[in-house]
């Protein structure tokens, strides 16, 4: 795979000295850095990144301002740092078109293993043009459909249709939703879901497990305080409970 290109967005340059020289050791040597949300948003659009790292209180606009503008220039997972940590502020970086958050102050090595993850997510291995096996890997994926009756999950469109009416879902709430759909009635930590769908580990953050859950629900359930899919197990963790009709459907 091509060495990753980085963006690092934040108006502290000892935070960016930091960051460069410890991504560096990790492998990491092509590094651009800016520090307000402007030359950020003129970084985009000049070159092409694999990830951003967004500091949330930038002078003028914030990084919440400029992530949507973000998201019109490149898909490259955004992983936001802030001092604020609230659920409030995970779920408006969320909605906004983030991929992870990292509360300050933070250790520069978890930025590092959190980076790697999403790079490792974001760019998914796939078989060779000449693979044999590449156009039945292909044709599954295509077919993945889960039927759960009140909702559909279509994994190759990327698309969550409830009561018949297609919803807006961000990446990492939809790839959570997969991957429960896709081991129906198991329980499953907060931990484990973190290092099944982030691809590392939580370093202690259940709340960001804890308000994608909270996302999914406000999407499938019909009382998202009172849920009858997406259910919590007292002391163990969450597990989506499959109906016992219709059941997941391979569309030819």
């Amino acid at each position: 795979m091509k060495e990753a290109r980085l963006l690092i967005v934040d108006d502290e340059p000892a935070l960016l000295h930091m960051l460069e020289k410890v991504l560096a050791k990790e492998g990491f040597t092509r590094i651009d850095t800016v520090s307000t949300a402007e030359e950020a948003l003129e970084a985009c659009k000049r070159q092409t990144y694999d990830l951003i790292v967004l500091d949330v209180m930038l002078p003028g606009k914030s990084g919440f301002d400029i992530c949507p503008l973000l998201r019109a220039e490149t898909d490259a997972p955004i992983l936001f740092l802030t001092a604020r940590g609230s659920d409030l502020d995970k779920l408006t970086g969320f909605a906004l078109g983030g991929d992870d958050y990292v509360t300050k102050p933070f250790n520069p090595l978890e930025v590092a293993a959190r980076i790697k993850a999403r790079l490792r997510r974001h760019v998914r291995t796939a078989p060779e043009a000449g693979d044999p096996r590449a156009a039945d890997a292909a044709a599954e994926e295509a077919s993945e459909h889960y039927d759960y009756g009140r909702f559909q999950v279509h994994v190759q469109a990327g698309e969550l249709r409830v009561q018949g009416q297609s919803l807006a879902c961000p990446a990492l709430v939809f790839q959570l939703l997969v991957f429960l759909c896709r081991h129906p009635n198991r329980i499953f930590s907060k931990q484990q879901l973190y290092e099944q769908v982030w691809g590392t580990d939580s370093y202690g953050d259940d709340n960001t497990v804890m308000v994608h859950i909270h996302r999914i629900r406000e999407r499938i359930e019909e009382n998202p305080g009172d849920p009858r899919f997406l259910v919590t197990v007292r002391g163990l963790g969450y597990k989506l409970v499959r109906p016992a009709a219709p059941q997941e459907v391979r569309v030819p």
